[in-house]
């Protein structure tokens, strides 16, 4: 269970980059530090969007649009399978209008020897 822990840490701090220097301090340039360079998303509502660059123009124009000033991530299930993990979560999305709760699933990945996000969906609560 050890490397599982070492894991779960990794991952624990690589949410609090997102929690704190994304969403809280509009630092996009942190997602590297976040995101494997191929990674995908899947947002509610819109395409699937591939690869770094993208990634960040799509968070930096959610952070206006919606006036983003925090994200709060609570997993509740994560499983380690060598270089591959997923984890499924709670959270919620703050804004200047309020907090919009969400739900999501994370494929990770081992990308350099750090644990980074590899595929992203979310999805609005209600």
């Amino acid at each position: 269970m050890h490397h599982d822990e070492d894991a779960l840490a990794a991952m624990r701090e690589v949410n609090r980059i997102f929690d704190e220097e994304v969403c809280g301090k509009k630092n996009f340039d942190a997602l590297a530090r976040v995101y494997t360079q191929d990674a995908s998303i899947l947002p509610p509502g819109g395409d699937i969007i591939s690869g770094l660059e993208g990634i960040r123009a799509f968070w930096k124009s959610a952070a206006e649009s919606l006036r983003i000033t925090h994200c709060r991530l609570q997993p509740f299930e994560v499983e380690v399978h060598g270089d591959c993990a997923h984890e499924v979560a709670r959270g919620e999305v703050g804004t200047e209008s309020g907090a919009v709760p969400i739900k999501y699933i994370v494929i990770w990945k081992k990308d350099g020897g750090h644990w980074k996000w590899h595929r992203d969906i979310w999805n609005m609560n209600g």
